[in-house]
This record gives structure tokens, sequence and C-alpha cells, in this order.
């Protein structure tokens, strides 16, 4: 996955995303294989070095004693590479649930609890950062999009030592392309492209790269995209048994003023301006800007029941996500020490409407809902909900690390790290028409209104040392000491005129609160503690090494939004892994891979309770065992082929019976509990694995080439709990396949792209509007005999065209 031929001489390309059934894949590659070694014996390959930065420094990734997979630039370029989910497919220790752009659930080696974690959840497991600087919000991380990077860097497994809190099962690093003082470079690439049952899309990126002077240089990237849709709103009504009662047969709604075709479609565009500053041959100084705004009305799954790529809603939905990063890199020495300090600055909105319309329709027909809502003139009105939200991130980070030198036999990186987090909190669950005494004071319309603040603070001290025993033994040993404060203040609830209990009829202080009318939750939890990391590595010889570690990862509790509810604790995950990091016959073949087991402690698991609302409760125990392969072959100079395994065991090791004590602490003794000790969990499969095979020529003065890769994702259970996993069905696996063909010549290359070539509707995710007791209870409506249960797929068969050139 992370090298590659590079002979002498050879031209490079740019070519387009490719995956392929992985048993076509293999047999093509090594059909050519033999015809290329016939063909071109007096060529050779080898594969490239590739340098990472994963332990904060700069090293060879063969001489790495981690579990890590890389897709450097040409590999981005060569896969077609733009987006999350596009990446994502090719590191097989990465599972995730999405509901569109930008809110991704990352998880990675089978640390998934799946559930429900909308809004203000449990911080993430899995790490993403951009450059030195973390890009996680609260919610989840951004939807870079890539173009001009250097790199991906997805290293498995515990990384908290060195990336704190929302390390635990992994991290992410998107390493960016940097200003580059020894001369002009410029480009750009334009596309256009056609997804099946759905539009049409484009994109057009550029950058440039302007020394100014011997000492400095200014980098400035610029994109702007458009992905097609692909789901349809579909014409339809929907009655609501109490609003028809009222009305004599009128409570019917319909949405055709909202139904179109193409629902999804996304719009991006977004630039990053990189400056850099030579002070002398030892200190740099690096300063970054970075901004991206994406719309993307309608919604990104299906209802099978309505059709295939189809739903009927009736509320307007979509949503506007704009972030800017301003990040500061400064590098230098004092005395024999480097010295790193890294700042970022993140600045995220997010709005967004969402049709509620599910909850409202299956609440009315099995209790009646309806028939509390009426106007000022006492008439029921329409008991259709829908959701307007607005959610401000931001996020402040600051690192100092030093690092000693490394070719010394003790070696030495550390640092200090602090962040903050705020995540201001605005969520109105609205009802046209509704008395004044339904409404929450100041707020129109506002049956429930969530108004609150959350604020995650994170310091910590951190290190590594290691020790070269002798020429090929080494022992690592590190940790990470940390502080964590988190608190939520502020509104949740109804108005006082529509409950007794909750809401306004809660409040302590009367006090105004960022509008919303009072305050009814005001908690915090702090903690602090320590975790550790231990590593031996053997280098048999320049090509091979053996290593294994022993690592802890943790996660922080928190306060959860509906106050009534007591704190979740910290989840803690500690990793035994034996690795290998292998090349062969005159590194033209690498081998690597990793044999792990981890124990994962009072794990955090989101349901969707009461009203819609999240609720984070501890789950329990869970062990996960699992194996991790990738191999790289240079068959001929112009073929080369790629594999990556992964094949998980992840399951509970006590029962999770659905609840808590006082304390938050999970109860494991219950006669039935939701989850019984070897429950399999969800969402990352037994088996992912990627192939690639890529094969180059020359044809007319230049270079051609086509390349096949294919993606194999295994059947996934949906939730933890047996009677929500029993309504929602199990995830089927599915093999996506990819094709391109391309050709390059001086400085200019085209290519032609399918992905998807099957037209796979992979289940990425399945989920119900409500509790899935309620939205999903089969067998209660006749137009919904099996529930109302939607899947999230991955893009339909896609075909582009893009032309690339750089100066």
């Amino acid at each position: 996955m992370s090298q590659r031929i590079h002979p002498p001489g050879a031209k490079r390309h740019r070519p387009l995303p490719n995956r392929g059934r992985l048993a076509v894949a293999i047999c093509l590659a090594f059909g050519s294989a033999a015809f290329a070694q016939a063909q071109e014996t007096e060529r050779t390959a080898t594969l490239d070095a590739i340098t990472v930065t994963s332990q904060k420094r700069s090293e060879n990734l063969q001489d790495v004693p981690i579990s890590l997979q890389v897709l450097d630039a040409q590999k981005l370029d060569e896969l077609n590479i733009t987006n999350f989910e596009d990446y994502v497919k090719y590191l097989p220790s990465v599972s995730y649930e999405t509901g569109g752009p930008g809110f991704a659930k990352i998880y990675m080696r089978g640390v998934a609890s799946g559930g429900d974690g909308n809004h203000s959840g449990s911080l993430p497991s899995v790490g993403v950062y951009l450059d030195e600087q973390p890009v996680t919000t609260i919610q989840g991380p951004l939807d870079i999009h890539v173009y001009d990077v250097e790199r991906i860097e997805s290293l498995s497994g515990p990384q908290s030592t060195l990336y704190g809190a929302s390390s635990q099962a992994g991290t992410l690093r998107i390493i960016t392309k940097k200003p580059d003082t020894s001369g002009f470079e410029a480009g750009y690439s334009v596309g256009v492209d056609k997804t099946s049952s759905g539009g049409s899309g484009h994109v057009a990126e550029g950058f440039v790269n302007q020394p100014l002077g011997d000492s400095a240089a200014l980098r400035v990237v610029a994109w702007k995209e458009k992905e097609a849709g692909f789901i349809d709103n579909v014409r339809g009504t929907r009655t609501y048994p109490s609003w028809d009662a009222d009305s004599g047969g009128n409570g019917t709604e319909n949405n055709f003023d909202l139904a179109r075709d193409d629902y999804n479609s996304i719009d991006t565009e977004g630039f990053r301006a990189a400056a850099r500053f030579e002070l002398g041959d030892r200190w740099t100084i690096t300063p970054t800007v970075m901004h991206q705004r994406q719309e993307s009305p309608g919604f990104f799954a299906f209802d099978p029941q309505v059709g295939d790529l189809a739903v009927t809603h009736f509320n307007p939905e979509g949503g506007e996500d704009r972030w800017t990063q301003a990040a500061l890199t400064i590098e230098g020495k004092i005395g024999n020490f480097d010295v790193t300090y890294a700042y970022a600055n993140l600045d995220r909105d997010v709005d967004t409407e969402s049709d509620y319309s599910d909850y409202a329709f299956w609440y009315d027909t099995l209790a009646g809902y309806g028939a509390y809502f009426y106007d000022n003139d006492s008439a029921l009105v329409n008991p259709s909900q829908y959701i307007q939200a607005v959610d401000g991130y931001k996020r402040d980070s600051h690192e100092i690390r030093f690092s000693s030198p490394q070719d010394n036999r003790w070696r030495f990186v550390g640092g200090f790290f602090f962040q903050q987090q705020d995540h201001d909190i605005q969520q109105r669950y609205k009802i046209d028409g509704i008395a004044d005494t339904l409404t929450v004071t100041g707020w129109r319309d506002t049956l429930w209104l969530t108004k609150q603040f959350r604020q995650d603070d994170d310091k910590a001290v951190f290190g590594e040392f290691a020790f070269d025993i002798n020429d090929s033994l080494t022992a690592t040993i590190g940790g990470r000491h940390f502080r964590v404060d988190n608190r939520l203040k502020g509104f949740f609830g109804f108005s006082a005129g529509y409950s007794s209990r909750t809401g306004e009829a809660a409040c302590f202080d009367q006090t105004d609160f960022n509008g919303a009318p009072c305050i009814n939750l005001d908690k915090g939890v702090k903690e602090s503690g320590n975790i550790g990391k231990a590593n031996l590595s053997w280098k048999i010889d320049d090509d091979r090494m053996l290593y294994l570690t022993w690592s802890e990862g943790f996660r922080p509790g928190g306060i959860n939004r509906r106050g009534t509810l007591p704190p979740y604790l910290s989840d803690y995950l500690t990793n035994i892994e034996f690795g290998w990091k292998t090349t062969w016959f005159e590194n033209r073949l690498a081998f690597n891979g990793s044999l792990f087991r981890q124990d994962w402690e009072d794990f955090q698991f989101s349901i969707l309770g009461a009203n819609g609302l999240t609720e984070i409760k501890n789950a329990n125990q869970a062990q996960i065992d699992g194996l991790e392969m990738d191999l790289n072959w240079a068959a001929t100079y112009n073929l080369n082929l790629s594999a990556a395994v992964a094949f998980y065991d992840a399951k509970l090791t006590e029962n999770y019976c659905g609840f808590t004590n006082a304390s938050g602490v999970p109860v494991t003794n219950c006669p039935t509990p939701e989850a019984p000790s070897g429950t399999q969990l969800p969402v990352t499969p037994e088996f992912k694995g990627t192939a690639q095979a890529r094969y180059s020529f020359d044809f007319a003065d230049g270079e051609a080439y086509w390349q096949l890769a294919a993606s194999r994702v295994g059947e996934r259970t949906s939730d933890l709990r047996l009677r929500e996993r029993a309504i929602l069905g199990n995830l089927a696996a599915y093999t996506t396949v990819d094709f391109s063909v391309g050709y390059r010549r001086n400085d200019w290359s085209l290519d032609l792209y399918a992905g998807n070539i099957t037209d796979e509707r992979a289940e990425v995710s399945k989920f119900t509007a409500c509790a899935e007791t309620v939205c999903g209870a089969p067998g209660v409506v006749p137009e919904y005999p099996n529930g109302q249960v939607y899947t999230n797929t991955i893009r339909p068969r896609s075909i582009g065209l893009r032309f690339s050139q750089s100066f």
C-alpha cells in the first residue's frame, strides 16, 4: 500500500480511481507480470523508500516499529482520492459510519461500539491531524479536500502517548506539501464525472509555489468541486392519525414542493495558503491558513421501502459546513536538540436542517402524539417536526516538543500539550403553528430547545525514550500524564406549559443563557491519569525487523446532554502487539504485518434515547483480536502489485445490561442483558481487504497505463444490542471495483476512470430517525411492514474524465 515501482527515468502520470474484485485484480496482475518479464528483461525495478513522521521524527517507513500504512502523493493521485471516503477504502484497519460530509464516525481495529452519537457525544476514539495540528472536533473530524497532499499516514492501535485522548484506537495524519524555496512550481487539474442513477459533477484544482528570495516561499492551493447527488426525494403523502381524526379526514401532508431528483449533491470550495521563512540554517517558521466551505442539501441515506436510492421527506433538510484553521509551526535547534512548536486555531460553524417527521408520525401512530399539539385557538396543527441546528466549534491547541539527535544511542522525544475545545450547541425541534404555551419562551414554534455550551480542556506532558541495547536491538518506553476538565452548561427541554417536570420547569437558575430562558444544567467532570507504552524492536538485518509493543489509549468521560443522566466514565484500551517489517529480493517486495490483542475497558456507548437525544453510557468490557498484513511487489519495472488485509474478532467479554449505577459504573449482573458476553461488536467486519494492480507502458512518445483496484468489506452487525440489531438487520458484505486508464506526455496527462463499476449498493450503516423499537417496529404501520429503516450507502457507479498539467 505504501510503495511502488520507481525506475530511473520512468515518467509519472496522474491516474484515476480503480477498485476491482480481489481475484480479478490478482489474476490480471500476474498475467501481465509474466508478459512484462518476458518482454522487458533489461530493466529492473525497486520499491520507493517512504519517509514518515508518525513518531514525531523523520524515519523510513520500514524502520518504524508500529503498524503503519501510508498513501503517498503519487498513490493519492493514482487512486483519484479527493475526500475521506475515497482514502478510507484503502485502509483495512479503518471502519466508519457517516450521515453525510463532515459527520463521519471513524473507528480503527474494531474499537467500535456503533450506536448514535448525534450532536454532542463522547470524544472520537481516532484522532485526525492536519500536519502537526489536530482537526478532530467534538462532533468529529473535518472532511478535508485532498489535493496537493504529500501523504496520508494511518497509525493503527493506541497512539495516546504521543497524540493524546482522541487517539485511543489510532491516528490518521494528512501531511500537506510545504512551500519550497528551491524554485517555482505550479499545476492544475480539471475534471467532469457522471454518477449512475444520479447527476453530473465537476472539479477544478490548482496550486502555485513561488519562492520569495533565497530564504522564503509561498504556496497557495485552491479547489472547487461539485459531487453529483444520487438520492431522490420522491413525491408522497403522510397522514397523522390524531390530526386526521380532529380535522375530519384532512390530516394529510405532502412533500410536493420539496420532491426532486439527485437530492444530495455536495458543493465544496476552499483554499490553503502556507509560507515558509528560513532564519539562517537552524530555524524555520511556517504559518498556514486553510478555509473550506461545504454545502450539502438533502439526505445521505435511502429508505428501501420507498425505493432504491429514494426517500419521501416532508421538511427542508441539508447543511452548510464552514471552517477555517490558522496554524503556525516553528522548527529549529537549541544545541543538538530539535525543537518544534505547533499552534492551531480552528473555527468551525455547521448549520443544518433535518426532517423529523418520521419521529412525529411513528409516535403519533403508536401513542396519539399529535393530539397534544394545537394552536392558540385550540385547533390541532400538523404535528410534523423538523430540526434547525446551529453548532459552533472552536479549538485552540499548543504543543512544544524536544527531540534529541537521532543517531544517539539514547534518544528522546517529548514535550507539553494543551488544548481547549468549545462546542456552542443550539437545536430547535419545531412544529409550525403551535400555541404560545407549548413554545419555549422566546423561541417561536419551538417545542424543544437545546441551548448549551460545552468546554473540554486537555493538558499533558509526554515523552518517549529509546535505547539501542546493541546494533540490532532497541528498547523504547514512553508515557503521558494528562489532566482533563469537561463542562456542560445551559438549557434543554420543553416549555413550562408543555411539561411540569423538565425543561423550563426544571430550571434552577432563571438567568438568561445565550438566549435560552433559564439554566437547568451545569455540570463538569475532572480527571487525571497516566498511560504508557513499551516497545522492543529487533533489526535482524538491513531489510527485516521484528517488534513487540505494549501500549495504552484512553478517552475522557463527560456529561450527558440530558443532564438528568449520570456522567459517562473514561474508557481505556490496552494493546499487546507483535509485528514485522520486511523487504525481499533486493527491495522489490515489502511484506509487513502485525498480530495483536486489545482489551477495551468500560467502553462508551451512545444510543438514541427519549425525545431523540443522545444518551452515553459505559458498556463494560470487550476484547479485540486481530491480524493486519500488507504487501507491495515491484513485479517488473512497469507493473506494481499491492494488497492489504485485516482480520478481526471483536467481542464483549462481559454482559451489557443497558444501565449503570448512580455513579455511572456499568452493571453486569442482569437476567436479560441487552447484549450478552460474546456478542460481536458492531460496524467492524471480520475481514476487510484491498488489492491493486498498475501497469504502465511507452506509447506515442508518452506513457500510458491501466489500473485496477478492489476493496472487500465483510458482513458487519449494525448495533451492539440484540433487539435493535434484529430490527435493523446486519450490514451485508460488499466488493467495490474501480478501473482507470490514462496517458501522460511531457507536462500533461489525461485520465479516464470508472468507480464502483459493478454499481454495488454497499451498506455502510443502518439507522432509524427515533428509537429503533419505535421507528423500526415491524408490523405496526401497514405502509412500513418492516419498520422505517434507512441505509447509508456509497456512491453508485461513476465515470469521469480528468485533465492535469504541471509547470
